[in-house]
């Protein structure tokens, strides 16, 4: 059992938790809670901490047994004293269990083949993680493919990002790339994948547009908006109407209401 602060795996996890470029060089990010840990996939937990009053609980030997991970030649789960733990968790009242979870590689490649018809979201310096984390929460409901961001946005991995999506993060791929008009836009128009702007200057209201075939939807940053460069490179700027004095819509918002219509669109035609 870790007893101490000092213990040099509590460092790391603190370390995870805090950086991101730790994060990357590992390639590791930390997940927290019982729901985080029962959707997380077996082969991806590099590690489990538990705290020393959630291990003596039942429903904790039973997710245990449920992955596999009972035993006592079990290396990956390690018990940690309560007071040690809370010190470790990023949340306000810690459920008792934290994860180490590999990350998955994604490559646009992969986003696009074996997709008929992707729906995928591009997301240009989105910056809040609650953000973030709902649009890939709500787009693995819609339906949609994959999540492309710019470098710039925030990272995936935040720590709030990851309560977000609530385990929508083990499932839905995400790319981050330099730049999408140069690594992204050819590919998409070689695979005929209709891109559409949300912008106030859109000349069609958003439910006015089809989406059935290849789509790919452009998000921008938060105070910002989309840069007008990549708002130039789009197919189509649709708008969401706007009634009362609401100039524009949260991103996770705006990004919800188009996955969904997409999804509409699709189901009806099914």
């Amino acid at each position: 059992m870790i007893t101490s602060s000092s213990n040099a795996q509590i460092k790391r996890v603190q370390q995870l938790l805090k950086k991101a470029k730790t994060r990357r060089e590992e390639g590791v990010f930390v997940v927290e809670g019982i729901k985080m840990f029962k959707e997380a996939p077996i082969e991806r937990i590099q590690k489990v901490y538990l705290s020393q009053s959630f291990a003596q609980k039942e429903a904790c030997t039973a997710i245990l047994r449920e992955k596999g991970l009972a035993g006592e030649r079990e290396q990956r789960v390690e018990l940690v004293e309560d007071k040690v733990f809370r010190a470790l968790s990023d949340t306000v009242t810690p459920q008792g269990v934290l994860c180490l979870i590999q990350m998955q590689t994604c490559t646009l490649k992969g986003l696009l083949e074996g997709e008929k018809t992707p729906l995928l979201m591009i997301l240009e310096d989105l910056q809040d993680p609650g953000n973030l984390g709902t649009i890939i929460r709500t787009g693995e409901g819609a339906g949609v493919t994959g999540v492309i961001l710019s470098r710039t946005s925030v990272d995936v991995y935040n720590p709030k990002v990851i309560r977000s999506t609530m385990g929508s993060i083990y499932r839905m791929p995400v790319l981050y790339v330099d730049s999408i008009i140069e690594e992204v836009l050819g590919k998409l128009k070689e695979r005929e994948i209709r891109t559409y702007a949300a912008h106030l200057k859109g000349k069609n209201t958003y439910d006015r547009e089809d989406y059935e075939g290849g789509t790919a939807f452009f998000i921008g940053n938060e105070g910002n908006g989309l840069t007008d460069a990549l708002t130039g490179q789009a197919d189509t700027l649709i708008r969401i109407p706007m009634e009362g004095s609401v100039e524009s819509l949260n991103a996770a918002m705006a990004s919800g209401i188009l996955m969904y219509e997409a999804s509409r669109q699709r189901r009806n035609k099914n």
